[in-house]
């Protein structure tokens, strides 16, 4: 009110020297370092994929289905671990009275508001059908199971609780995954570049992916050998579990060199020293080590990522390997594609590789760790400027 300066700055000063200040500018919009809790938005993002295959639009941008979809593991397994505290006979008066088994329950009341719209649509979308319309509908996981369920299996209750229990496998195991993945290659940045350069090789003969109708995931993801080696090798160094093939014995066994395991008797596997034993330089990080012995052996369909086999048991082996392996192998390049492509990381200042965490048998990296983010830096082809 009692001066102008504000005013006569921008006109004496700014616009008579435009094109100085907006190169000061033009500097600050270059240094967009932000730190970012990269765990987080992994989780958000494989939540949204998965729900998009599992349960369809809308509820793969329904907020409160994702966070809840997120949270569902996280009370089941503190459930879980509260439980294991007690006998099994003190279980029936400890499990009533656990606040995380509470909030299970109001968690799959909130998924039945959520889901069974969806339930009843399809419901009339095979009513249509059976009369003879022609309707398009939306293919989803969900729309599945009613149709191939018993009668049991598709009580709005019981579908809803399943769907629930799928995102227990779904989410925070593939979100941990590209987790450790990009903080190991962040700790061992030589790796960033063969990574974009088969990344961009494989743009520039097949087309960026979902922009040539002929070629889907099926013929794009198979080509990125090199991602994949990085994250079977990511993979050994953070298993989701360090137990694999994990089985009670139902009665007493002995076996042929007379090793007797009574009834009762848990068993696994140390699937991460059978694993390394195998290896040279076991202690170092080589994301390309899978990639050059498929080559090296002419094995090209070995040694993949979701691929069992009895030295690598991080997805289990035989009919009980997790079933949903080979899909979170595809989210996690699908992620890793645009991440690399996109965007650079570094650790904040002082900081390095984050620790993994241990609970029991599972692993899971430091919640509290964050990573450095910018948009990536690509020079001009004309003068080579990367601003």
């Amino acid at each position: 009110m009692e001066s102008n300066l504000q005013t006569r700055v921008l006109h004496n000063k700014l616009t008579p020297e435009l094109p100085h200040h907006l190169d000061i500018s033009r500097q600050e919009l270059a240094f967009d370092w932000t730190e970012v809790d990269i765990q987080q938005i992994f989780r958000m993002l494989v939540a949204r994929m998965t729900a998009k295959s599992f349960t369809g639009h809308p509820a793969c941008r329904n907020e409160e289905w994702l966070k809840l979809s997120i949270i569902f593991s996280i009370d089941l397994f503190a459930t879980s671990f509260t439980l294991r505290m007690f006998p099994p006979w003190m279980h029936p008066i400890v499990a009533p009275i656990n606040p995380a088994r509470w909030r299970l329950k109001r968690n799959i009341d909130k998924a039945k508001t959520i889901l069974e719209p969806l339930m009843e649509q399809h419901k009339e979308v095979v009513r249509r059908r059976a009369a003879g319309e022609e309707v398009e509908e939306e293919d989803s996981l969900l729309n599945w199971m009613m149709d191939n369920g018993t009668a049991q299996e598709t009580e709005v209750l019981d579908l809803v609780t399943r769907q629930c229990f799928l995102t227990i496998a779904s989410i925070h195991t593939t979100s941990m995954a590209l987790a450790n993945l990009i903080f190991d290659l962040t700790a061992n940045p030589q790796y960033f570049q063969p990574l974009r350069e088969e990344i961009e090789e494989v743009e520039t003969t097949m087309g960026k992916l979902g922009t040539v109708d002929a070629i889907g995931c099926k013929e794009y993801l198979p080509k990125l050998e090199k991602l994949d080696s990085a994250f079977v090798e990511s993979q050994r160094f953070s298993p989701p579990i360090l137990l694999s093939a994990n089985r009670v014995a139902l009665q007493p066994i002995t076996l042929k060199d007379g090793t007797h395991i009574p009834m009762g008797t848990r068993l696994a596997c140390a699937n991460v020293d059978i694993l390394n034993d195998t290896l040279e330089n076991p202690v170092a990080y080589d994301a390309l080590r899978w990639y050059r012995k498929r080559h090296e052996t002419g094995q090209l369909n070995k040694y993949c990522a979701g691929q069992t086999e009895k030295h690598n048991l991080h997805f289990g082996y035989g009919n009980q390997a997790c079933p949903g392996r080979h899909f979170a192998v595809g989210e996690i390049k699908l992620v890793m594609m645009r991440l690399l492509s996109e965007f650079e990381f570094k650790f904040p200042d002082g900081k390095g590789r984050p620790k993994n965490f241990y609970a029991d048998e599972k692993i899971f990296p430091d919640p509290r760790a964050k990573l450095m983010m910018r948009k990536r830096r690509i020079p001009c082809d004309k003068c080579g400027r990367t601003d």
